[in-house]
């Protein structure tokens, strides 16, 4: 694929209308970690910022995978998305930048567009390596703000704006739905590496076993998804903001500890988290592991930029998923 570069003239018209005519586009920089949507830095030139989403092909570094109607998971991107989860959790009162205009009418460019606040570029992920003293007060209100979000609870599993259309199928309990992945995950990528295909039945039985453990539940709490500490952006103010909400979702709570233990590794407990099943959250939690060598290799296919880090990252979770077996 040709991938365009959006330039600073090519949002003339929307700095002009959303700010006023005296206004001009001065720089525009695009931020790192999106690989399915564009995220930008737009300075005008009065030194003001705002950060621009464009949710446009060119911007999606993954290959077309099919999607699945009751696998709340895949192809969660868009601004329809977005706009839903956005006002989900400003109802819940979890904070995350301030949408400013939403345009999906291609106003000011062939692709569906945002413009939010900009609370800086410092990550919840950088403070915890480089401050941890200064991480410990965002940590703790992170921890507060999940827990308002798995306060709102639902009957019915899948994205916001799919439920909301109904549209959401319950053809499978969530469990399965999470064995199909990983099932999906382990072929793909066992066709990429000869460990995993040398260890792929040892794997499957795994799957099997920890799937066997886990008893039915139809209780949904509201999820963000994929947090990482990556995906939390701590002001001046302190106050931490959530970012890449596009797949927020009703699901299980502990696919979402499961993935916060990966990521937030000894700095987990300082999110205070909630009372979990811990057959589920260890079943969860090796599906994640085998979701992190797949989608890794995948997109290291293509011309992403950091491919090196995506080959590390599947190469670090092959290491953790043959040492369970």
């Amino acid at each position: 694929m040709t991938r365009v570069v959006l330039q600073p003239d090519d949002l003339h018209d929307l700095v002009v209308d959303q700010f006023g005519a005296d206004r001009r586009p001065a720089a525009l920089d695009r931020l790192t970690g999106g690989s399915k949507k564009g995220v930008y830095r737009l300075r005008l030139d009065d030194q003001s910022t705002v950060v621009l989403y464009l949710w446009a092909t060119a911007e999606n570094y993954w290959p077309p995978a099919p999607t699945v109607p009751d696998d709340p998971f895949t192809d969660a991107s868009g601004a329809e998305l977005f706009a839903t989860n956005y006002a989900a959790l400003t109802a819940v009162g979890v904070r995350t930048p301030r949408l400013l205009m939403l345009d999906r009418d291609g106003r000011y460019h062939p692709a569906d567009l945002a413009l939010v606040e900009d609370v800086g570029a410092v990550t919840l992920e950088a403070l915890m390596e480089h401050d941890p003293a200064a991480a410990v007060t965002p940590l703790s209100a992170l921890g507060d703000a999940l827990r308002r979000m798995y306060a709102t609870r639902g009957t019915r599993y899948g994205k916001l704006a799919a439920i909301a259309r109904g549209e959401a199928p319950q053809t499978r309990s969530t469990e399965d739905i999470i064995q199909d992945r990983a099932r999906g995950h382990l072929n793909a990528a066992a066709a990429r590496d000869a460990r995993l295909a040398d260890a792929h039945d040892r794997i499957t039985d795994h799957l099997r076993h920890l799937r066997g453990v886990v008893t039915a539940r139809h209780d949904y709490r509201l999820i963000h998804g994929e947090l990482g500490s990556d995906h939390v952006l701590v002001p001046p103010s302190g106050a931490p903001a959530l970012v890449d909400i596009e797949g927020l979702t009703f699901f299980d709570v502990e696919w979402e500890h499961a993935w916060l233990q990966l990521r937030f590794g000894d700095a987990y407990s300082a999110l205070r988290p909630v009372e979990l099943d811990p057959d589920r959250l260890e079943f969860y939690r090796y599906a994640q592991i085998l979701s992190l060598i797949e989608g890794p290799l995948r997109i290291a296919g293509t011309d992403f930029p950091d491919r090196q880090w995506m080959l590390g990252l599947a190469e670090r979770n092959i290491t953790k998923a043959l040492a369970a077996i």
